[in-house]
């Protein structure tokens, strides 16, 4: 994906307040976006090297946010925003590196090899200020979450302390006459308890935002953006049985009705009965005309012999894109092809740390299509967060069971399989995913956790069963929690609990002789288990 790509957002949503959050190369960026999105305000995440003037004035934000960075404000090739920025005349709110990086433009020092922060950590407000109005008073004692090695060590002219901790004495800066305002901590986080609350205070209070940004209006909206690119034109849209493709499904039949037709490519990789559940709720209850490829064999003869998890994504994608390519002909005429993109996708695909994407998504391919589909994409969903898209589904009168299904990967059971993949393997795992999810539904656990799912290992224990000696294979089996998907903690299962579904995976699945449970923590990045 290119940058143009991204910039196309631009105008999409033009009656709403916005703020634009410049991306230094934080790893939590998104999370400052969504606590925006979540007090009803549009936003949108830019690169920093991409944030030229003609573009930042048609965008026409309310205000200004920088995002923290790893990198240090003061060295040679430090990531710096544009300084006409500075004189806009609007509102701008720096966190972490966005404090660092507005004292050493606007004539303050920052030094590194001081005080180290890293996790929770206790702020004194020392001053009143609009950025704390109603939040803090004067005086209080607060927790907030650090990450930072270096330090404000001078405060640019102008600027006050407004709070500060042990090893931060400029937690909060303000210069109020100019509109700036800084935090050492990190307010977007769950670790910053009332930090949701400072970033409302700079989007509704100091920049003026209505917050009127809601799924309904989002809902209007798109209808009438589909209906205006797509014209009397056929779309085409790959169908995953993910959330993401199907609530862009249902949305788009909403706005076009039969000129829509969805391709489900069966990979033989999905859960027990998910290519039943797909066809059933597509045909049958929103009679959405729909081609179910069964091409199961064809990508399990594709993996035989193929062990390394790139290349299993790398092979299930490109034969994906083929398979795909050969049944869209079956529907004559398409110009347009849908796809549940989603907004950290579109992050992702032009991070400032990274490059560009090249991860291949059987459901989606966000780098592009290749030249040869010669179709136009329609992506009604690119501004959304995962949890949005949920919000969406339920403004569709989606089924709520079906919105809250954990996210399962494009390569669908191949990378939960590590190793080479065989029939016989996706059978053990089916069986036993369905016996774990079973028991979490069974005791209400399900909307508790973020996603769960187990896990054939490529060893095999020697066991005794019954009367029996047993050669069979391990099974893990994980569950996390996570509010964004970005960093996950395992779910503190109760011994009990954990010893149900093991006796019941053992006794009822052949091949499976023990069971363990996987607690590990993840950082940023993938909770998956290649």
């Amino acid at each position: 994906m290119t940058s143009t790509a991204t910039k196309s957002s631009v105008h999409s949503l033009p009656q709403h307040d916005r703020i634009l959050i410049l991306d230094f190369g934080s790893q939590v960026t998104q999370l400052i976006a969504r606590r925006l999105r979540e007090s009803g305000v549009y936003c949108e995440i830019w690169p920093f090297n991409q944030a030229e003037e003609a573009r930042v004035k048609a965008f026409n934000p309310k205000g200004i946010i920088f995002s923290g960075s790893p990198c240090s404000a003061y060295s040679t090739d430090a990531p710096l925003p544009p300084t006409y920025i500075y004189d806009l005349a609007l509102p701008i709110f720096g966190i972490c590196y966005g404090q660092q990086v507005m004292m050493h433009q606007l004539g303050g020092k920052v030094e590194g090899g001081g005080d180290r922060e890293f996790g929770r950590a206790y702020i004194d407000v020392t001053e009143k200020s609009a950025i704390t109005e109603g939040v803090w008073s004067q005086g209080a004692h607060e927790q907030v979450w650090m990450s930072h090695g270096d330090r404000v060590t001078k405060l640019a002219p102008g600027f006050k302390v407004i709070a500060k901790s042990e090893g931060a004495p400029y937690a909060i800066v303000s210069n109020e006459d100019r509109r700036f305002w800084a935090t050492q901590f990190h307010p977007e986080v769950m670790h910053t308890p009332h930090g949701a609350q400072l970033l409302k205070n700079f989007t509704h209070n100091i920049c003026g935002c209505k917050g009127d940004w809601t799924m309904a209006a989002f809902r209007e909206e798109q209808i009438a953006k589909i209906r205006a690119q797509v014209g009397k034109a056929r779309v085409i849209c790959g169908l995953s049985g993910g959330v993401d493709s199907s609530v862009t499904a249902v949305l788009l039949h909403e706005a076009i009705g039969d000129q829509l037709t969805c391709i489900y490519v069966d990979t033989g990789m999905m859960r027990a009965g998910e290519s039943e559940q797909v066809v059933k709720m597509f045909r049958d209850h929103y009679n959405i005309p729909l081609i179910h490829k069964d091409s199961s064999e064809l990508f399990l003869n594709a993996l035989a012999g193929v062990s390394d998890p790139e290349t299993k994504r790398k092979t299930i994608g490109k034969l994906f894109i083929d398979v795909f390519d050969a049944t869209s002909k079956e529907v004559g005429g398409a110009e347009f092809l849908a796809q549940g993109t989603l907004y950290p996708d579109v992050i992702e695909s032009v991070s400032v740390t990274g490059g560009p994407s090249q991860t291949i998504k059987s459901h989606h391919n966000v780098g592009g299509l290749p030249d040869y589909m010669k179709l136009k994409l329609v992506e009604p969903m690119r501004e959304l967060f995962k949890d949005e898209v949920r919000a969406l589904g339920r403004e569709l009168g989606m089924p709520e069971d079906f919105i809250k299904r954990h996210p399962f990967p494009g390569p669908g059971l191949a990378i939960r399989i590590p190793g080479e993949i065989t029939r016989e393997k996706l059978e053990i795992l089916r069986k036993a995913d369905t016996v774990y999810l079973e028991e979490i539904r069974n005791a209400g656990l399900y909307d508790a956790i973020w996603q769960a799912f187990a896990v054939l290992l490529p060893v095999k224990t020697v066991g005794v069963m019954g009367d029996e000696r047993t050669y069979d294979h391990v099974c893990a089996i994980r569950a996390v929690t996570s509010t964004d998907g970005m960093t996950a903690d395992y779910y503190p299962f109760p011994h009990d609990f954990l010893g149900r579904v093991a006796t019941r995976i053992i006794n009822e699945v052949r091949g499976i002789n023990r069971v363990v449970y996987d607690i590990t923590s993840k950082p940023p990045g993938t909770i998956e288990w290649e």
